[in-house]
């Protein structure tokens, strides 16, 4: 007798859809393994053979923090190439090595978080390498490319499942765990929501994260814009993952709810599906929810929605289907190391890790990321028989971030033009202060040997969180004697040091306070291997910024310590300049190397201060420059500078390159490469021309180039050639709501290079503040000299829609549109203008029922948009409890009104006006309200007809939720 095989349970039936195959899988799940799966490490469940699941796995350009991966140039260097065929390719690549080493280490997880679709709307934001743009159709663009290589093109299952990171208006590290951002209906509509929702209805999106901060009051884990705007623009499950901690902040520091329970709830019905939160210690997580559903907070059918979304996820990676899911590698690999030379592209059906056609993806990413600014007298490329000086502190770096992999392979500037020019016509000057640190007792810091010390690099084994690295304590501390250690100082602005032994290790403090040789780079989540110098009596006490503490040398060895801080005498061996000046002297040409360490001065956690580069490297810049008048200048950043480039003949930009960004950056110097790659994000001239970090409204502020009045230093979209290109026959369609743009583009040079070819329009007579112009189209194309390509774009009319606050929608206006074809933004070849049907402005209704929504202004003055409610709705109140005014522009009153009735709540003042006459209506709150979400009605007469501009004043800590006139 034999027994029977138990029946295949439908949940792992193949040929069954998913949703038949969630729904029989959750009736299994028991109440409590659904509640487990809502945190970010999802535990198994055994007795239905489930594995274990994690979200978030780091891949923003490469894969992150699990060791050595192939590292490509950073989001924003990906943004500069304005090629989406290109960056699909990367995001293939990427994709595959998480397969790859997936198929090696479990801790790897095939939920991506990336990519970053945050507008790069300010260019002191800390994490601007993590964007693509400030502009929202390029921002798509990119992301969707990306997107589709991470997701692969198998129409079922997918090879990683993105995420994007961060909804919603998040620009600013400045406390972002509790700082609003201020965003206007129009903003909202036509920038920031955009970036997200022309990615998700490409089709290759799996979810979003929800930034830290606050949106209009309302913090971004309990947004209504996660049900009312993103789960509409897809039929797709979407899995909606907090960030890291985020959760917690709800309650901790923005205090928006009194209880855990109370928040996690809410977030779970805005439309939180994982948990980030304690790292991998579910517990708290799991007793917040069942405290919630204990409270009559949560029903089961609300943990059953959050808990179908991520089966959805995880069904389309083929975890439920191994032997049908097309990537799953882990059959095919071998045993061993993943670096094994059999994983490569010649062995078909192997996970692909490291593979020469991802080395070259790599260096072709970072060649067309190279972005030339200037170029006077033609002085690149370089003669190959030129003699070149190659001075700064980024001139031998190949530096990473903080979402980087581990580099395999590694290129710097330096290495990269030994290689291509003969390290024999190549001279090198960091420009690092050498110095000693001397102490009262006449005695020098000193590293003592290590002979024995292993060479590692930070993060090389991998960690799930990087944050918790410990600095290294096997070898030595520093001491103190006769002689002392000359060491590499590093000026990176504000003060903030680094200290380099001769042996190239950096200073840094451990957990044991002991400060050592130790880092080969500065890194982590804070970093220990920046210091400060602060001048003390006759000497310097030297700060270690890590720790906050001042260095101090004891009989044990130096150590950071919160007494006993040591006085040290700088004593200078050699200034940087005086190096960099001998080799610009000596040189044919000279190639500064400047920029920024990703880790500090501008990252996660900490914006910038100023777009100046800092005063050590202005100083070697002007050495140089001074010294030799053939000075090409190559900034290496995660963001834009502000450089007086008037006495600079050459200029070029690209974000950190990867590994193979000194190779890429020597070839384009060369001439093996013409330069093509494009400005992202306007580069300004002066910290001047930029509104307050804080201050969200592009419209008003005019920020970005859509709305910018002033000159930039170099405009979005900009970036010069060694070929030169015409255009020609431009011509335009207008059929079945599309606008058919053609025209020519022709390389009239004499080498063959790549052009990008930008469409752009502006409305020409707006009924309301419309952009100056504004990206709708582009195409990066290969020409040879002579040849001559057309290009035809097809543009939806929705493109010229706007968001019409009068009407709440958005609406096309009818009227002349002028279309500019072009090199940049700046550079406009060709232009016609088109005129387009549409639905004409209405003057506001305000007297018809329905009032007025005070967030629906057109301009407005000291105004804040805040949260009507923890749930739903704006309101709107004076910025810090003060004075403001809001303008609404074409109001008809109909008839006539002889009332007005105002929602309050706070304390203070509402005026009203009509055409900035004095006021008719003046509504007084004197006591305050019990709360800021307990709202009353005040009335007053107001006698008005016909259409005006209406103007509200508003005085102190009071919150306007609506006005309604009546009579």
């Amino acid at each position: 007798m034999t027994a029977q095989t138990p029946p295949t349970p439908p949940f792992r039936d193949p040929r069954l859809p998913f949703a038949k195959r969630i729904d029989d899988l959750l009736a299994r799940l028991t109440l409590d393994e659904k509640v487990s799966f809502l945190h970010q490490f999802a535990p198994a469940v055994e007795r239905l053979g489930i594995a274990a699941f994690r979200t978030g796995q780091e891949a923003l350009h490469g894969v992150a923090w699990m060791g050595p991966a192939t590292v490509f140039p950073q989001a924003v260097g990906l943004g500069a190439t304005w090629n989406t065929d290109l960056v699909r390719r990367v995001g293939e690549a990427v994709s595959k090595e998480v397969r790859a080493m997936r198929a090696r280490d479990d801790r790897v997880g095939l939920n991506v978080w990336a990519p970053t679709v945050n507008l790069l709307r300010h260019p002191l934001w800390g994490r601007n390498e993590e964007g693509y743009s400030e502009d929202p159709k390029l921002t798509s663009a990119i992301a969707t490319a990306y997107t589709r290589g991470l997701r692969g093109d198998h129409p079922v299952y997918w090879r990683t499942a993105p995420v994007l990171k961060h909804w919603l208006a998040h620009n600013n590290e400045t406390d972002r765990a509790t700082s609003s951002s201020s965003v206007r209906p129009r903003v909202l509509h036509e920038y920031d929501l955009r970036a997200f929702r022309e990615t998700v209805e490409a089709g290759a999106v799996a979810g979003v994260m929800p930034a830290y901060n606050l949106v209009n009051g309302r913090p971004n884990h309990v947004s209504p814009y996660l049900r009312e705007q993103l789960r509409t623009w897809t039929d797709e499950e979407l899995l909606v993952c907090s960030d890291a901690g985020a959760p917690s902040n709800l309650v901790d520091h923005e205090h928006y709810f009194a209880t855990h329970e109370e928040a996690t709830a809410a977030a779970l019905l805005a439309g939180v599906d994982s948990f980030t939160d304690h790292g991998t210690d579910s517990s708290q997580i799991i007793a917040r929810v069942n405290g919630a559903l204990a409270q009559g907070l949560l029903t089961e059918k609300d943990i059953d929605t959050a808990v179908r979304r991520q089966l959805s996820v995880r069904f389309r990676l083929g975890e439920f289907d191994p032997h049908d899911d097309p990537y799953d590698d882990r059959r095919d690999v071998p045993h061993g190391d993943p670096h094994d030379d059999r994983h490569d592209d010649r062995h078909p059906g192997v996970a692909e890790f490291d593979t020469p056609a991802h080395r070259a993806l790599a260096q072709e990413a970072a060649e067309q990321a190279v972005v030339l600014l200037k170029n006077d007298g033609d002085l690149l490329p370089l003669a190959p028989d030129a003699r070149i000086a190659v001075v700064g502190l980024l001139a031998d770096e190949c530096k990473l971030d903080w979402y980087s992999g581990t580099l395999i392979h590694r290129s710097t500037p330096l290495e990269g033009l030994y290689e291509r020019f003969g390290a024999e016509r190549v001279e090198f000057a960091e420009g690092v202060d050498r110095v000693r640190l001397r102490l009262a007792d006449g005695t020098f810091l000193h590293v003592p040997p290590a002979p024995e010390a292993a060479d590692e690099a930070r993060g090389s084994a991998g960690a799930l969180d990087p944050a918790l690295l410990a600095g290294r304590t096997d070898l030595p501390p520093l001491t103190a004697d006769a002689t002392g250690t000359e060491f590499a100082l590093a000026d990176w602005g504000e003060g903030v040091l680094t200290l380099r032994a001769p042996d190239g290790r950096y200073l840094s403090a451990a957990e044991d306070g002991f400060v050592r040789a130790a880092a080969d780079q500065p890194g982590g989540w804070v970093v220990q291997e920046t210091f400060r110098l602060e001048p003390h009596e006759n000497g310097h006490l030297l700060r270690h910024l890590g720790t906050d503490r001042h260095v101090s040398v004891a009989t044990d060895g130096v150590k950071v310590a919160a007494e006993n801080a040591s006085i040290f005498e700088l004593i200078i061996v050699e200034r940087g300049t005086d190096a960099v000046t001998r080799a610009a002297a000596a040189a044919d040409a000279v190639l500064v190397v400047a920029g920024n360490d990703p880790h500090i001065n501008g990252r996660e956690t900490e914006d910038r201060t100023t777009l100046a580069l800092p005063p050590h490297q202005e100083r070697l810049l002007r050495a140089a420059r001074t010294a030799n008048p053939d000075t090409v200048l190559a900034l290496v950043s995660s963001y834009p500078y502000a450089v007086d480039v008037a006495r600079l003949p050459a200029v070029l930009w690209t974000a950190h390159g990867g590994q193979a960004a000194g190779t890429a950056l020597a070839r384009v110097l060369a001439g093996d490469v013409s330069p093509a790659g494009r400005l992202p994000q306007t580069w300004y001239a002066s910290d001047a021309d930029l509104p307050d970090l804080l201050d969200y409204d592009v419209l008003g502020a005019r920020q970005t180039y859509l709305y910018f009045e002033g000159t930039p230093l170099f405009p979005f979209g900009h970036g010069l050639s060694y070929a030169s290109f015409s255009y020609a026959d431009l011509a335009t369609e207008t059929a079945d709501g599309t606008l058919r743009v053609s025209f020519t583009v022709t390389n009239t040079g004499d080498v063959p290079a790549d052009e990008v070819a930008q469409l752009y329009t502006r409305a020409v007579d707006p009924s309301a503040v419309r952009p100056r112009r504004e990206l709708l189209a582009h195409r990066r194309l290969t020409l040879r000299p002579g040849e001559r390509s057309g290009l035809i774009f097809e543009v939806p009319l929705s493109a010229f829609e706007f968001w019409d606050v009068a009407r709440g929608g958005l609406r096309r206006e009818p009227g002349p549109y002028d279309l500019l074809a072009g090199a940049s933004s700046g550079d406009i070849r060709l232009r016609t203008t088109v005129v387009l049907d549409g639905e004409p402005a209405a003057p506001r209704a305000v007297a018809s029922g329905s009032g007025l929504e005070p967030a629906d202004f057109d301009e407005q003055s000291g105004v804040a948009i805040v949260d009507r409610t923890r749930t739903a709705g704006d309101a709107v109140t004076p910025t810090d409890g003060g004075t403001g005014e809001l303008v609404y522009r074409n109001c008809d009153f109909g008839t006539g009104t002889t009332e007005v009735t105002a929602r309050v709540a706070g304390r203070g003042t509402l005026e009203l006006s009509l055409d900035g006459a004095p006021p008719l209506a003046v509504l007084t709150l004197d006591e305050p309200t019990a709360d800021a979400y307990t709202y009353i009605s005040l009335t007053a007469h107001l006698a008005a007809e016909g259409v005006h501009d209406l103007r509200l004043g508003l005085r102190g800590p009071l919150r306007l939720a609506h006005v309604g006139f009546s009579g």
